[in-house]
Order: C-alpha cells, then structure tokens, then sequence
C-alpha cells in the first residue's frame, strides 16, 4: 500500500501537470480536459466528482480531516427588477452555476453587497433568488447592504453580521469589515445620501472601513478556544489588509485583526469588495479576492499584491466580461485551491501550493490583455 506521503507527493505532481495544461484552453477544451482529470483533482463546474483526500494525522489526533469544497458569489448590486435587470440576470446566472454543480458544494457562501442602495425591494429580491440554491446558503454583509437604514433590513432577512461556524474541521470567521465612523450626522444627510456617500467609495468625505474594537474582541474571545493549529477561514467583505485607500480598498485596523491571527500556524481569509481576482499573503494569512456577477473593477494604480496574478482587462462592450462566481476548494491542511469561474473566460486557478510557495510552484496563466 502506497503511503499518505506518497500518495501527497503523486497527486501534487497530477495537479501541476493538470494545471500547465490548462493555459491555452477555450471553455470547450476545459470542460473535456475537466471531465478526464483524476478524482483526486477538484473539479470546477463539471460533471465529474472532487473526490475528498484525507492525511493520517499524528499520535495527538485520532481523526483525519477530510477535504470538501464550498460555492461562492458575491457583489451582485442589485436594484429592483424594473430598474436594472442586467445585475438580477447575473446573479440568476451565478445561481445556476453553483445549482449545475455535480456534486453539489457543501454550501455557498455569499460575499456581501446584495442590493445596490440597501433597500428594501432590492434586498428582498436578492434573498428571493439566493433561495433557489440547492446547496446551503452563508451570507456576509457589505457596505451598499448597510447603510440605508443601517442595517436592519438586511438582519431581519439573513440574521446578525458577525458569526462563526465549524464544518468538517474548519473554524470559519465571518466579520462585518464595513463599519465607518459617523461622517453623516454633522452633515445632516438623510438616510439616502449616507448611502449614496458610502456607495461611492471615491468622493473623500466618508471614513475607511474598519472591524471596529468590539469585533476584534469577539473575534479574540472566538478564537482562544482554538489550538495554534487549527484551520481557520475568515470571511470579510473588504480586503483585511490596507489595498488603495482612495477606493476604501481598504481595512483600517487590518494589522490589529491580523495580530489576533498571527499565532496561528496558517490562516486563509476571502473577501468580497473589490470585484476581480486578487491575491496576497502577509505571513501566515492567504488572502484571495473574490469576483463579482455585477461588473469588474479595474485594478488599482498601486498597491495591487506581489503574489496577484491579474485577470484579462474587461471588454467594455461585453458587460460579463469580468465578471463570474467560482468555487473553494479546502485541503486537509486547511489552505485552499480558489477557483475563479469567469463567465466569458478560461477559469483561473490559485493553488494552494502557489500560495505555500510564495508564488514559485504551479503559477496561474498571466492575462492575454493585461490591465492598465
């Protein structure tokens, strides 16, 4: 019988040549290339099986962890129907990809920003479709879901913002990362205009967004329970690091929350917000960007992550270019495999072993169209 690290070392070399072969394919192509890869290779919105792998763990763990995958979309914008019917046809798409999965993903998680301008219909409409999935839903919040009203609407649809949960040997994490400090009241905005100000992320008066003190002590408090090597995913709606402060890319105490984080041994955090594919890594904290069914944001004039492997600049004229959904695919150590589903494109994958590697093993295929 071959060992567990025989068997590790055979399905990572599977991998990196599964991978290089993926660099030129149209959609077709992968699909065919997909439906033939070993079980042991996730699979990506194809109609053959992610077979789980598990590690023999030492003489202090009696159990092996199992590998599973989970579904994600994120920032669909919505207005109501009759206003814009684009951003509510891209959400149904992204629905329909994650319900044509086979099998289905463990669960879906939502990367925040529903509705447009937080209003009622618009949030009501977003839940009415997210019911359509087959798989167990998550949600995050985001900003445009918030501060209409603060956020009651969308807590009486999907419950409190802040939360953590275990599954299959994973503590996941998902904060509300999109506090601001008042800015609204000493201008006597309306409800309406506090929104629009915050939905603009450019216009220089509102605050940058922050976990704020009494979350980073839950978030203490939730984690002390845990020994150093447990595997964590973290869930923020912006990016828990400091990206590009004009477009509030940006998380104003990231380093106080990557500090609760830093005693453990690897940590893996995804965000929504910033509607393209991002990567970076700050020691022990993998941090992947997740992409948006809405429209795609173009990347920053700086700050964009060393280990980023950017995605093909959008055709303007093509208004899914850019955008998608995709998949997480959570490996017994806990670092994951982030699968990038774009609608219009070859899928990009961003392994863990690149990640693990600093970006010097199984690098994803630079844009035919760079940024810029």
């Amino acid at each position: 019988m071959a060992t567990h690290k025989s068997v590790e070392t055979k399905y990572l070399e599977e991998r990196r040549q599964f991978f290089r072969g993926l660099r030129n394919l149209d959609r077709r192509s992968f699909l065919k290339v997909s439906a033939a890869a070993l079980g042991a290779t996730a699979g990506w919105a194809t109609p053959h099986s992610f077979t789980p792998v598990t590690v023999a763990q030492g003489a202090e763990g009696a159990t092996s962890q199992p590998a599973f995958r989970f579904a994600y979309i994120s920032d669909s914008h919505l207005y109501e129907r009759d206003v814009n019917d684009r951003f509510v046809r891209g959400l149904l798409r992204a629905v329909d990809d994650v319900n044509n999965l086979d099998p289905q993903p463990d669960f879906v998680f939502y990367g925040g920003d529903l509705a447009q301008l937080g209003q009622a219909k618009e949030l009501e409409l977003g839940a009415q479709i997210l019911k359509n999935l087959k798989a167990p839903l998550k949600i995050m919040v985001g900003e445009h879901d918030w501060y209409l009203d603060m956020g009651q609407k969308w807590q009486e649809l999907f419950g409190p913002p802040t939360y953590s949960f275990d599954h299959k040997g994973v503590h996941f994490v998902v904060l509300m990362s999109v506090l601001e400090r008042d800015f609204w009241t000493a201008r006597r905005m309306t409800a309406m205009e506090r929104m629009q100000t915050v939905a603009g992320l450019d216009n220089g008066w509102q605050n940058p967004f922050m976990v704020g003190p009494r979350q980073r002590q839950w978030l203490a408090d939730d984690l002390a329970k845990l020994p150093d090597d447990a595997r964590i995913i973290v869930f923020s709606h912006s990016p828990l690091y400091k990206l590009y402060k004009p477009w509030n890319f940006w998380t104003d105490d990231a380093e106080e929350v990557q500090a609760i984080l830093k005693r453990f041994k690897q940590v893996v955090v995804i965000h929504g917000h910033t509607h393209q594919l991002l990567t970076n890594r700050i020691g022990n904290i993998h941090f992947h960007g997740m992409l948006a069914t809405a429209w795609p944001w173009p990347y920053a004039p700086e700050g964009t992550p060393e280990l980023t492997i950017q995605m093909s600049r959008p055709d303007p004229f093509n208004p899914s270019d850019g955008c998608g959904d995709g998949e997480v695919h959570v490996h017994p150590d806990g670092l994951v495999d982030k699968v990038y589903s774009l609608w219009n494109r070859n899928p990009i994958t961003v392994t863990r072993t690149y990640m693990a590697s600093w970006g010097k093993q199984d690098v994803p295929p630079k844009p035919n169209r760079p940024a810029y």
